[in-house]
């Protein structure tokens, strides 16, 4: 580290783990705090608007999703103007840890949440199990969560055999069953790709009258990632901060994975599973006439085009 006080414009990528998180409660001390929460967790929060995001991150995760190695909620604040809550943990712990319950508990004691005009939660994967779970603590706020588990209690989600490392992990007491956890909540919006199979069955148990599903199919199993780089997870944040994210409005932003090419590349393999040469051939058709440089797309359609006449 230098002598130099770090700003929420100073790349944090190069930093050793205590270095960065010294960093991080730096920049975070002369407008909110930083407040460690045991061994694995910690909490850092700047306050400016009278938005709210809260959002469940990993060290790890804004190491690999951000090219500062900051956590993503400072995107929002310095484009927007948003106050905000991180709580990140240091590898995936679902946060199931009684020193982060007891600050949220501190939290709702205090009316921290009352501060603020909105509120919005936002996790993905475990920490999206994580920011369902802890939105009980700010009635009606809204949630977003992308690919979350609803618990991962072997008497109700024995089926998913991703993490069986943390079967031995208490879900079922305090702020324990994420899908419960969102009855407070005035919208939550669960995102998922229905393809792939254990988190659509995670989906299914967030079923509620104020949850509203939005499918991404055939985009795979990492979909912040995807949604970071189409550039659409702000503006899917910020519908849900105005009150228009609807699966009509969701539909208008997901139009954006027509030029992105993980997901041309998962339907293309799709297609080939299926063995649909004609439909391949179209889609390579129309990817080559529209994006530039896509030498696979082209290859793959001659490949295809010999193999319809040869068939004729």
């Amino acid at each position: 580290m230098t002598d130099q006080t770090p700003s929420l414009e100073t790349s944090l990528a190069e930093l050793s783990k205590p270095d960065w998180i010294h960093a991080v409660s730096q920049i975070v001390e002369e407008d909110g705090y930083f407040q460690q929460l045991g061994a694995r967790h910690f909490a850092s929060f700047v306050e400016e608007g009278t938005t709210l995001l809260v959002t469940f991150e990993t060290i790890q995760g804004m190491h690999a999703l951000s090219a500062m190695a900051q956590p993503f909620g400072w995107e929002m604040l310095r484009d927007y103007g948003w106050s905000h809550l991180c709580v990140a943990s240091d590898g995936d712990t679902w946060f199931r840890d009684p020193d982060v319950y007891a600050y949220f508990d501190r939290l709702v004691d205090d009316g921290f949440f009352d501060e603020f005009e909105k509120v919005i939660f936002y996790g993905a994967g475990p920490c999206g199990y994580a920011a369902g779970a802890f939105s009980v603590a700010s009635p009606l706020a809204q949630v977003v969560l992308i690919q979350p588990q609803a618990t991962l209690d072997p008497r109700i989600a024995d089926w998913d055999d991703r993490f069986v490392d943390m079967r031995r992990t208490d879900f079922s007491s305090r702020y324990g069953y994420a899908p419960d956890m969102l009855d407070a909540a005035d919208q939550a919006f669960v995102l998922y790709d229905p393809r792939e199979t254990l988190d659509a069955m995670h989906a299914a148990l967030f079923t509620r009258q104020n949850v509203i599903k939005l499918r991404m199919t055939h985009m795979g199993a990492a979909l912040q990632t995807d949604l970071m780089e189409m550039d659409q997870l702000a503006p899917l944040l910020l519908a849900v901060e105005a009150g228009t994210l609807t699966p009509a409005s969701f539909a208008a932003l997901y139009r954006a994975r027509r030029d992105y090419r993980p997901y041309l590349r998962n339907v293309l393999m799709r297609l080939e599973t299926l063995d649909r040469p004609l439909l391949a051939a179209a889609l390579c058709r129309n990817v080559t006439s529209r994006i530039q440089r896509t030498g696979g797309f082209a290859r793959r359609l001659r490949d295809l085009e010999a193999r319809l006449a040869e068939e004729g």
